[in-house]
């Protein structure tokens, strides 16, 4: 029996897509959600990895695809990458239907055979990206501290209580937001990030594309990328990482081309950097910084655990902003949101920049917590918004310390809001 339907926050945007344009892609990793959100939202569905049917599908998809598009719709079509060619038989029979709302499409992963797609389907398709749990929708976080009205109410009063302490956040961080294991005891909750890592380097990346890949060298690559999380790491260095010193095991090439894979399956999701227009000129850089989906993912690719995490507190700090990543990311997107980051040549950095497309924006920094630390983020956030020309640009909606503990999300004296994650909502 199936268990009780859990809204996640792309419903109501899900909801929107669907009376505007004909069908609607969602994309995300692996075992995140999307069939289970697509389902709740369809009237008729097909799974095409079915493996009892799949082969026949292949054959529908190519000669009579009616057998796979006629349904009640909206019509869900799970895992649609694995036959491209019925992408131009979805926007055809768009076309020459009535109405809205007729199709959803589920992908895991880019298709492999893009060349079997003659039409980029715009006009007819909209992509909606899905991620997994946020701590709000996992109800990890009383969501008392919305982001929407942070962006709505800028002068908001802010004081709500929080509960969570590092250890709890050690856990949620090792646990991850896949749906799955939000529903499972403390003792085997960790074990699906686990079976995800170990899916992707031994069957996925090799699956995706057909090309025979090396388990151990996606396994290498994903710790070395997992060490490397919050940081602006090139992939030289990487690489260097990965060969320990000895210059002959992987070239730059090669990893290159594991990370496209990887960004297909939407395995790592890197934040690109925020140009604003300043007072005077200083150098930005432009790197990405390096973040997986969901920081569990990273903390299976090390083999660590919650009292790993409790040990290595600079580590704990990466993973902290790989998890806050994923709910700003989260939160953000229903309002068309964008997430980056700012790092100029001077050192002055802001770990998050939730820009809108109205031009509003926020400032946060992610700190574990302490007075001494969250000084020190909201230090760095005044003298950042102390750079910025307000003529050419709107002010900044807030400057937020988010933080990984603390009692209370609250205001300072200077303005500044300080927000401990389990607060934080949409």
């Amino acid at each position: 029996m199936k268990s009780e339907y859990r809204p996640r926050i792309v419903d109501s945007e899900l909801d929107k897509r669907l009376k505007s344009i004909g069908a609607v892609v969602i994309e995300g990793a692996k075992w995140c959600g999307k069939s289970t959100t697509a389902e709740h939202h369809c009237k008729s569905a097909i799974f095409m990895d079915d493996p009892r049917r799949r082969s026949q599908y292949v054959i529908f998809a190519e000669d009579n695809p009616d057998m796979i598009l006629d349904g009640e719709t909206p019509r869900l079509i799970d895992e649609w990458q694995l036959t491209p060619t019925i992408w131009d038989a979805i926007r055809y029979t768009i076309d020459h239907r009535a109405g809205m709302g007729q199709f959803i499409l589920t992908g895991s992963a880019k298709p492999a055979d893009r060349d079997k797609i003659s039409h980029s389907g715009t006009g007819r398709f909209s992509w909606l990206r899905m991620r997994p749990m946020s701590l709000y929708e996992s109800q990890d976080s009383s969501g008392a501290v919305s982001l929407s009205a942070l962006f709505n109410q800028p002068d908001m009063p802010i004081g709500c209580e929080s509960n969570t302490d590092l250890q709890k956040i050690a856990y949620l961080i090792c646990r991850g937001g896949w749906p799955i294991a939000t529903d499972l005891p403390e003792d085997v909750a960790l074990n699906p990030a686990k079976d995800y890592f170990d899916a992707v380097v031994n069957v996925d990346i090799r699956q995706v594309d057909g090309v025979d890949r090396s388990v151990e060298r996606a396994k290498r690559l994903m710790r070395s990328y997992a060490r490397f999380q919050g940081t602006q790491t090139s992939i030289r260095q990487i690489v260097e990482d990965m060969n320990g010193g000895d210059p002959n095991v992987m070239e730059d090439k090669t990893v290159r081309n594991y990370l496209d894979v990887l960004r297909s399956m939407f395995v790592i999701e890197d934040m690109p950097a925020w140009n604003p227009n300043l007072k005077s000129k200083t150098a930005i850089r432009s790197a990405d910084t390096l973040y997986f989906v969901d920081p569990s993912i990273a903390t299976a690719a090390m083999g660590i655990g919650p009292g790993d995490l409790m040990n290595d507190l600079k580590a704990f700090g990466l993973l902290f902003e790989t998890m806050c990543a994923r709910d700003l990311r989260v939160y953000s997107q229903p309002l068309g949101g964008q997430v980056y980051h700012y790092r100029d040549k001077n050192g002055l950095e802001c770990d998050a920049v939730i820009h809108l497309p109205n031009g509003s924006y926020g400032l946060i920094e992610i700190k574990l917590g302490g007075e001494n630390l969250i000084e020190e983020g909201a230090s760095s956030l005044l003298r950042l918004a102390s750079k910025i020309d307000f003529e050419r640009m709107k002010r900044p909606s807030f400057l937020m310390v988010l933080t990984a503990t603390g009692a209370f999300a609250y205001r300072r004296r200077d303005g500044v809001l300080v927000v401990p994650i389990a607060t934080l909502g949409a």
